[in-house]
């Protein structure tokens, strides 16, 4: 297990000991709901009569299902193992902490406390600092959209961003200076129904 797991943290580029990477994954499965939640207690009689009514399946997952709690616990130990601390984005962007701590607190960077410590997600970082227009989409991002939403949205393509004729990445977007006003309206519309 310990082989197969090194070899799948080199491919996806994560510089974790296997041992620590799986108690981030522990840690991240630690906060979510039980294990085997029963939906319809999240609701009032009168709330699942009206979720049941327009096709909504309320019953508990079979033990035979994928647990699909399984991405989101992976996808979140992924972005915490591959943040920046304070001082690692301030090297990357050739500025002091103070100024990174500073674009933290005025919304122009985005990032987490964790451990007493800030942690800003890797995917606004690019080789020569910042990604380009990211001010522009933060701004843009609802406050109550949690880090894995906005990290989930900026690496996963996006039909209305595309680079020659094919669907792309906001952050694909951006590094190839598109602009960032389109991936700012899509980024205004997270959390909001389809």
């Amino acid at each position: 297990m310990t082989a197969a797991l090194e070899s799948v943290l080199a491919e996806a580029g994560l510089r974790i000991d296997p041992a620590e990477f799986l108690k981030l994954v522990a840690e991240a499965a630690g906060r979510l709901s039980p294990a085997t939640p029963d939906p319809a207690d999240y609701f009032t009689a009168e709330q699942r009569d009206t979720l049941t009514g327009v096709g909504l399946d309320l019953t508990p997952r079979r033990p035979d299902e994928v647990d699909s709690r399984a991405r989101a616990v992976a996808a979140r130990a992924v972005l915490r193992d591959s943040a920046l601390t304070v001082s690692a984005a301030a090297h990357a962007v050739g500025v002091d902490t103070s100024r990174i701590r500073h674009r933290l607190a005025a919304g122009r960077l985005a990032g987490w406390k964790d451990r007493g410590g800030w942690q800003l997600p890797a995917w606004q970082f690019a080789a020569a600092g910042v990604l380009p227009g990211l001010e522009v989409v933060l701004r843009a991002v609802p406050e109550d959209q949690p880090p894995l939403v906005v990290a989930a949205f900026m690496t996963t393509p996006q039909a209305d961003l595309r680079i020659s004729d094919r669907p792309a990445t906001p952050r694909q977007w951006l590094l190839a200076g598109g602009d960032p006003g389109r991936v700012a309206a899509v980024a205004a519309t997270l959390g909001t129904p389809a």
